[in-house]
């Protein structure tokens, strides 16, 4: 591999490029391949079609794989885990509760809203709503029982916010690590831009979709959970328990920068590198795991074989999509190895299409034709990285280029997405309405998430 050059001009390996993407949205959509399978499959098949050397194929798809697995497996299973305590504690309820009586009747959407964001940070899109909905239904019932959408869009609009943009998700870690970006960055820029977003096409589009279709509450959960411990945390403890990763990562970035500026030495101060060390993000999610499991299990009486089948029970849901993220980046591999991603740079700046664009255009065209938002993140990632770096952009231009490939994987949500059907299902929607709804404010989270990063961009 070290002595192969790519003999291929622009326009067959940008061909090449494009076969492959067609092709992985044939097998997912039309021939119901696993998205893990298809993206191994098309990760070997384009490295055959772009002229790599057979003897050095196999080590480009394992060093991919396990380069992009190295950091982002650490980050999704230690944040299922945190969710998990969290959950499991009944500390979601107990958060929920609490901001309602804070806030008040009149603004309980709002109040369930920003629980949803601040539980959004380690849980999953899926488990993160159906942790939430009773909650949701509790309180629209008290309300009246007929404007099920008043509460339960703003809940669902921030749980899908921030599994979009704001690490640990899968989507934003796998890009992040794909283009390179400062995940500390990452982490501050998305969550700047979670809130905004969520409060326009959220909490205001559940308001207004509210006007227009009244429907009853579910009896899904009508009955009350039973498996509730009776003792759960306080409110200030869950909220330590989220805020403990963000402070640690926050003070890691906050070190990079101070060492930047001179203010501290990275290389020669002992106590800058332990600090480094435990702010970065593996070790912070691992420090706040095992705070969480302390604070929230030892001393609530769980121990031994039961505290660990809760921890286990977390990392089941996730598997699939950790081998679908490193197959992504398998993918991304091949494109850089080939030089795909050098020519797609060539091309992008003849035309004068800005990256910027082109990265959210992409992202658009993968989720509205397969469903995955993670597939189509982590597939833009991978085609886009190698023209990113070879850019010469700003760490904070590539933070926006990182964000608006993710605000394009979340546009128009429809009948190809299994979060479409889980929405529209749970809350009692037609077809029809959850068209009208859900859609159409993944569309918008898409559109305002976009033009935020692009502020972001031209202040990098």
């Amino acid at each position: 591999m070290e002595d192969w050059t790519q003999t291929l001009g622009a326009g067959p390996l940008l061909g090449i490029a494009a076969g492959a993407i067609a092709l992985i949205l044939i097998l997912v959509i039309r021939f119901k391949v696993h998205a893990f399978l298809t993206l191994v499959l098309v990760s070997l098949v384009t490295a055959f079609a772009a002229g790599i050397p057979a003897s050095g194929i196999v080590t480009t798809l394992v060093t991919s794989f396990g380069t992009t697995l190295g950091s982002v497996a650490l980050l999704i299973g230690l944040g299922a885990m945190l969710g998990k305590m969290i959950e499991h504690s009944g500390g979601a309820r107990v958060l929920a509760d609490k901001l309602v009586d804070v806030f008040g009747e009149r603004r309980a959407p709002f109040a369930l809203g920003l629980a949803s964001l601040i539980m959004g940070f380690p849980i999953f899109f899926d488990a993160g709503l159906i942790v939430m909905l009773p909650i949701i239904f509790a309180v629209a019932r008290r309300m009246g029982g007929t404007n099920v959408l008043l509460y339960g869009i703003p809940a669902a609009t921030a749980f899908s916010v921030m599994h979009v943009f704001v690490p640990p998700h899968p989507g934003p870690v796998a890009a992040t690590e794909l283009y390179g970006a400062n995940i500390g960055l990452v982490l501050l820029i998305g969550l700047l831009i979670a809130f905004p977003v969520w409060y326009v096409t959220g909490y205001l589009w559940g308001k207004f979709v509210a006007t227009k279709y009244i429907l009853p509450v579910p009896a899904l959960f009508g009955a009350i959970d039973e498996d509730q411990p009776l003792n759960p945390p306080k409110f200030s403890t869950v909220v330590g328990m989220l805020l403990l990763p963000l402070a640690l990562i926050f003070m890691n970035t906050g070190l990079d920068f101070l060492d930047a500026a001179g203010v501290v030495d990275a290389e020669e101060q002992t106590w800058v590198q332990v600090l480094t060390v435990i702010g970065s993000s593996p070790v912070a999610l691992l420090i706040s795991v095992l705070v969480a499991t302390a604070v929230l299990g030892h001393r609530r009486g769980e121990n031994g074989t039961a505290l660990e089948k809760v921890l286990d029970s977390a990392l089941g849901p996730v598997c699939s999509v950790i081998l679908i993220t490193g197959a992504g980046g398998m993918f991304g591999g091949v494109l850089r190895a080939s030089g795909i991603g050098d020519a797609l740079s060539d091309s992008l700046a003849s035309i004068g299409l800005p990256i910027i664009l082109a990265a959210y255009v992409i992202a658009v065209i993968l989720r509205v034709a397969q469903g995955s938002a993670t597939v189509a993140l982590v597939t833009t990632a991978g085609l886009m990285a190698p023209a990113v770096v070879a850019g010469g952009f700003s760490p904070l231009e590539i933070v926006a280029i990182t964000l608006a490939s993710a605000a394009g994987s979340v546009f128009a949500s429809h009948v190809n997405d299994s979060g479409f059907w889980l929405v529209g299902r749970l809350m009692g929607m037609d077809v029809k309405t959850t068209l009208k709804t859900w859609t159409v404010q993944q569309s918008l989270e898409s559109v305002a998430g976009f033009g935020l990063t692009l502020l972001v961009f031209w202040l990098g």
